[in-house]
């Protein structure tokens, strides 16, 4: 350990800003909660000229030191075809560059770096064969169980292999991945049980999901009238497999059955890239809006009576649904959804996996203000009560603490 504070790296594969994923936004709000804290915190990470200069700001505010490295030209789609081919997820080896690797390397040979966090699982591959300092590796997800759902919900024999193949890749990499850490944080009690489970991972532990309490500010939710007409939202990046397939399952099971009911009513789907194909599905039906990439999405959920997540498949925990919740907007989810988060069903948000059950549910809450202001403000409480970043951040904070201070033993397993 060296000076008056250890010295953490935090290794990102993506450049966080702007949040516009889940992951991105949970990183930030961890490394922001890190900052002046016990550790003096490097960012290391893939990012343009260009992108460290219009982000300056924001990068300050999350670090002491910004390391960059050049990312990686695009890829065409038929070119990282060739990687189903490969030993790796091919998530996983798009994120293995030549720069990440040699940035990774050059900084891990510094003798004064007391701690390297790897944020995602993929970065793993990143890593040099040898670190001189203690490692650990930030988990968003179970990202075996991810490909594992997109089997279970394929249509078709060539699609089933597919993400069976690719399950049974993350699947032995993930594993091999972990165990080679000092430790393992994870999202959720649940996620961190089955590292320990699953990959025998003897240093598994979980925070709490983190939201903004301040930058997610409440209002109770409004009032259906002219001016208001009866609103759904969903936010999130709308070119992430998990999220295209829960707004295709709402716009084709669930959206016309509250059509039918109201016909007034609105679907407000707010994210990057949504594809072509889930567009021409929209325009199927009636009064569904995508809204595209926005800088903040707190506007459109402050406007919405109900707020989905629709998911049938995912991992981790999804932070949406604290963000929404501590807006002040009701939420609608699927099991899969709301997964991993400690919030009881029926008291702080709606649960229903059948279709026309959340369609009666996303009903209720247009037709009923009395229930949308008890789920806003139970949800609200709970989120205030035991869900603020700077807890998550404190949290991960002490198990870096405790990773550094684990016997010569544990580091050498």
């Amino acid at each position: 350990m060296n000076g008056s504070k250890p010295k953490l790296v935090f290794i990102s594969p993506v450049f966080l800003f702007p949040n516009d994923a889940g992951g991105k936004i949970r990183s930030t709000n961890i490394l922001r909660g890190l900052k002046g804290g016990a550790f003096h915190v490097t960012l290391l990470s893939a990012a343009t000229p260009e992108q460290a200069r219009r982000w300056s700001k924001e990068i300050a505010g999350v670090c002491d030191e910004f390391v960059p490295w050049q990312p990686a030209p695009h890829r065409p789609m038929w070119r990282r075809a060739f990687d189903l081919l490969g030993s790796l997820p091919v998530n996983v080896a798009n994120d293995r560059t030549r720069p990440g690797m040699d940035a990774v390397r050059k900084l891990a040979q510094r003798p004064d770096i007391d701690l390297m966090v790897f944020d995602f699982v993929h970065s793993a591959v990143l890593r040099p064969a040898v670190l001189r300092a203690r490692s650990t590796c930030f988990t968003h997800n179970v990202e075996a169980e991810i490909f594992a759902r997109h089997a279970q919900q394929a249509r078709g024999p060539h699609r089933r292999w597919l993400w069976s193949s690719q399950h049974a890749k993350m699947a032995q990499f993930e594993g091999d991945a972990l165990r080679s850490f000092d430790s393992v944080i994870a999202v959720s009690e649940r996620d961190a049980r089955f590292f320990k489970d699953a990959y025998q991972v003897a240093e598994s532990y979980a925070i709490p999901t983190g939201v903004d309490l301040d930058f997610f500010s409440y209002q109770d939710p409004p009032a259906v009238d002219a001016a208001t007409p009866p609103t759904v939202v969903f936010t999130g990046s709308m070119d992430w497999a998990a999220n295209i397939d829960g707004i295709q399952f709402f716009l084709g099971q669930v959206w016309p059955a509250v059509l039918a009911a109201r016909p007034e009513a609105r679907f407000v789907i707010v994210g990057r890239n949504p594809p072509a194909s889930l567009q021409a599905l929209a325009r199927s039906t009636s009064n569904v809006e995508f809204t595209g990439f926005v800088d903040d999405v707190r506007t459109y959920v402050h406007k919405a009576h109900a707020f989905v997540i629709p998911l049938l498949v995912g991992g981790g925990t999804r932070i949406k649904a604290f963000e929404a919740m501590a807006m002040g907007c009701p939420v609608v989810s699927t099991a899969i959804g709301i997964e991993g988060l400690e919030a009881e069903k029926d008291v702080h948000y709606l649960e229903r996996d059948d279709p026309s059950a959340m369609a009666d549910a996303v009903l209720r809450l247009l037709a009923d203000g009395a229930l949308r202001d008890g789920l806003a403000r139970r949800a609200r409480q709970l989120v205030e009560e035991r869900f603020g970043h700077e807890k998550a951040a404190r949290v991960f904070e002490d198990i870096c603490l405790r990773t550094l201070a684990l016997p010569a033993a544990a580091q050498a397993a």
